[in-house]
């Protein structure tokens, strides 16, 4: 057999696979909801038999009270029929309160679970990812499903029992003429599975573009964006790209729709001529003084009336299909392994005294072949102050990540008052351990939102001491809103080093017990950083302290100051034994 076929079988078993993966996932979606479910059920069947009355009703009407001007007859004939059309609506409208609230409920768990889950996600796997795929798997994909998990359970039991509830009734009045109606199964369920197969593929293909599109939106449309695109002048690019990605979308929209109209259409040809054939069945000699006028009525309104839920089942069975690409897409997030999550079994530490330690601690990022760490064994005894310099690239700020736990160790361990941090809880370890880092993120709120997000039971009070800590209380209060004040998309409206100081003073309002400053006055002018330096002087009495500066500066009075290149350590001591050492710090400070 050749390769090609044996690939492409392979190929095929394994979305047979995926395919009944997935229904049993979508099944599980719904286990919580077993109850709720069972009385929609019960409702749909009790609906599907009340509203199979109508055709015999009528039947009676045509054979018995109008031919022998019954009025009587006719008068309880007509109130069934109208008690039926009202029983069946009234359980219509129970039967969609249930469904929908069911359906929103499972709609409501897996978009938190979605959220949840990429929230334990690692620094690493948003590195990784593009700006925009998250968010557009979130709205677009589970967006799509919506339809699916809200009204799918409901859609094939109502459609399945009243299907099989008007076939029963049809074979009661006439099993000859169910036979002649009944032919068009066959083709209809082929020509649906041809349908759903086409619509799958276009649909992955379609949610693929959506989250392109969304990227674009995202990179384009964003305050960096903006400024970057403004600066070069790349704003028709960018509408050419985003009108690429649309003009595809409409091509594909288009398909997926033109997927099964044929097949609609198609089905109502036949199913419109069936009636005729049931007139003509109706006049052969073998029928002739069989059927009654009122049974074949009675019959054809039936037959008409098979048409709708038989199409509903079948498109549901092609919708589910189709939309099988959706509920890969998110299954695919949600089976993502947490690279960094907390521990099974977590250590508390009573009382934090902040005595740091890397021991022989190695680390290389997922896709690279070269360690940024190599190695590296650091002693910060709790309350002292380490800093660490370095070319750029050289792992300085890796040895920050490892030291916060963004990342794990690929070779020893890190550990705080001898305890591994990765037995500690995560929100444990971030009351710990303090970060701030030269890239600050401000929410899109007031700076008193975003001070609070550090420590939400936080006072006013506790917010202005951190603010005056980090110097930048008085520019604050010197502000139209003061505290009120809406700090813009990612903090935009304030210049680099305001920015910063609110970082500063967000972490401050922890009290963090270990303080880790990457490049934290990177931004600051000469004066600001000197006022803001003295404040951290302050703060870091009591206080472990970790400083990665390229400013020697602001690091010389550090009880301990490593060189790191390479990912390794070259030399540690103050600064004034590395001076007299004269290796590569005396040349960084000459």
């Amino acid at each position: 057999m050749p390769s090609h076929d044996r690939g492409q079988r392979a190929s095929e078993a394994e979305k047979t696979q995926a395919r009944q993966v997935s229904l049993r996932r979508i099944g599980r979606l719904f286990g919580p909801y077993r109850w709720p479910l069972a009385v929609v059920t019960l409702i749909i069947v009790a609906s599907s038999i009340i509203a199979m009355a109508s055709p015999f009703l009528l039947r009676a009407v045509i054979d018995h009270a109008l031919p022998q001007q019954d009025l009587r007859l006719l008068v309880w004939l007509v109130i069934g029929m109208i008690g039926v059309a009202a029983a069946t609506s009234a359980l219509g409208v129970v039967q969609t309160w249930i469904s929908t609230a069911v359906g929103q409920k499972v709609m409501h768990r897996l978009r938190t679970s979605v959220f949840s889950h990429l929230h334990r996600q690692s620094v690493g796997f948003f590195t990784r990812t593009r700006t925009g795929e998250v968010q557009s798997r979130i709205t677009n994909d589970i967006g799509g499903m919506e339809t699916v998990v809200t009204t799918t359970a409901t859609s094939i039991a109502s459609n399945l029992t009243t299907t099989i509830a008007t076939i029963a009734a049809m074979v009661a009045l006439s099993w000859q003429l169910s036979m002649v109606s009944l032919i068009v199964l066959p083709p209809s369920i082929w020509l649906t599975r041809r349908v759903a197969r086409m619509r799958r593929a276009i649909t992955d293909q379609r949610q693929r573009e959506l989250a392109d599109l969304n990227v674009t939106i995202e990179e384009g449309l964003s305050v960096s964006g903006a400024q970057l695109s403004k600066t070069l002048s790349t704003g028709a690019a960018l509408v050419d790209r985003f009108t690429a990605s649309s003009r595809r979308l409409i091509d594909l929209e288009l398909r997926s729709e033109l997927a099964g109209r044929w097949r609609m259409a198609s089905m109502s040809i036949i199913f419109a001529a069936i009636p005729a054939v049931i007139y003509l069945s109706a006049g052969l000699p073998f029928s002739r003084g069989v059927l009654s006028i009122g049974t074949l009525v009675a019959f054809t309104a039936l037959q008409g009336g098979l048409f709708r839920p038989l199409m509903g089942l079948l498109n549901v069975g092609v919708t589910l299909i189709s939309s099988l690409a959706l509920f890969q897409r998110i299954f695919e997030y949600l089976d993502l392994p947490v690279e960094v999550d907390d521990p099974a079994t977590p250590v508390t530490l009573d009382r934090v005294e902040g005595h740091l330690r890397l021991e022989d601690v190695s680390f290389t990022y997922p896709g690279s072949e070269v360690p940024a760490v190599s190695g590296v064994s650091l002693d910060v005894p709790a309350g002292t102050s380490l800093a660490l310099v370095g070319e750029t690239g050289s792992g300085k700020s890796t040895l920050a990540a490892l030291i916060a736990r963004l990342y794990d160790p690929t070779v020893g361990r890190v550990t705080i008052d001898g305890v591994d941090v990765r037995d500690l809880r995560l929100a444990d370890l971030a009351g710990i351990v303090g970060v701030v880092s030269q890239e600050t993120y401000l929410l899109h709120t007031t700076i008193r939102e975003n001070l609070r997000y550090a420590k939400p039971s936080a006072t006013d009070a506790e917010l202005e001491a951190a603010a005056r800590a980090a110097q930048i209380h008085d520019v604050i209060v010197d502000l139209p809103e003061g505290y009120d004040t809406l700090v813009g998309s990612r903090g935009h409206r304030f210049s680099g080093g305001e920015k910063q100081r609110i970082a500063i003073a967000r972490t401050l309002l922890r009290d963090p017990k270990i303080l880790v400053l990457d490049e934290a006055t990177s931004a600051l002018d000469t004066s600001t950083e000197r006022a803001v330096q003295q404040a951290f002087d302050q703060l870091a009495r009591g206080r472990t302290t970790v400083t990665i500066a390229h400013r020697l500066s602001t690091i010389r009075n550090a009880d301990q100051i490593v060189v790191v290149d390479r990912g390794r350590v070259l030399e540690s001591g103050t600064h004034d034994s590395l001076v007299d050492s004269a290796g590569r710090y005396a040349a960084l400070a000459a």
